[in-house]
């Protein structure tokens, strides 16, 4: 997959991603954009292992939350620096559509992953993404991502099966040029 930037995404549930640009800095690619996202929507609670990334409220109210932690509220030309390997998840939390200035360092499948999220949300028509290409996506990048919210069962036997049933039919063809995951 190629990227040019600007590289814009959108899913069906009121979540828009404008990654700007990719900044070579030596703790690795530090990718820069913006976040636009519809109230009472945003990411479920979700792991990156490998990268930190922050927000700073532009327009609106970010309502966040730290596995394990009550949920806590920024405004706007406040900030929130989720460090690599801690759950969480965002949302808005006001009424008027949540506009953010964000990075994600280092950059590493980010792009890759979260555009093939975003288009099986799309695919789905649904915030869950379609069951073929989400068990693609979270057991290659496993080593990346985590969706936390996702029960040890489904995780263990679930995704697994039906990532080999979908290699089986022939489901993943539209990932021939998914980037290798990176090893942590």
């Amino acid at each position: 997959m190629k990227i040019t930037f600007p590289h814009i995404i959108e899913n069906c549930i009121g979540e828009k991603l404008i990654f700007r640009e990719l900044h070579k800095e030596p703790a690795g690619d530090k990718l820069i954009g913006e976040s636009f996202v519809s109230s009472g929507n945003g990411p479920v609670m979700h792991t990156h292992w490998l990268q930190d990334e922050s927000l700073t409220v532009l327009k609106g109210k970010l309502g966040y939350q730290i596995l394990g932690q009550p949920a806590r509220y920024i405004n706007e030309g406040e900030s929130i620096l989720f460090n690599r390997g801690v759950a969480h998840r965002f949302w808005n939390a006001g009424t008027e559509v949540l506009h953010c200035r964000a990075w994600v360092q280092p950059a590493n499948t980010f792009i890759y992953f979260i555009t093939s999220v975003f288009a099986a949300q799309n695919k789905s028509g649904k915030a869950q993404p379609e069951m073929f290409d989400a068990s693609y996506l979270l057991k290659r990048y496993a080593t990346e991502y985590d969706l936390t919210e996702i029960p040890k069962f489904v995780k263990k036997v679930v995704i697994p099966a039906t990532y080999y049933l979908g290699k089986l039919l022939g489901k993943y063809k539209h990932f021939k040029d998914a980037p290798e995951p990176v090893k942590g």
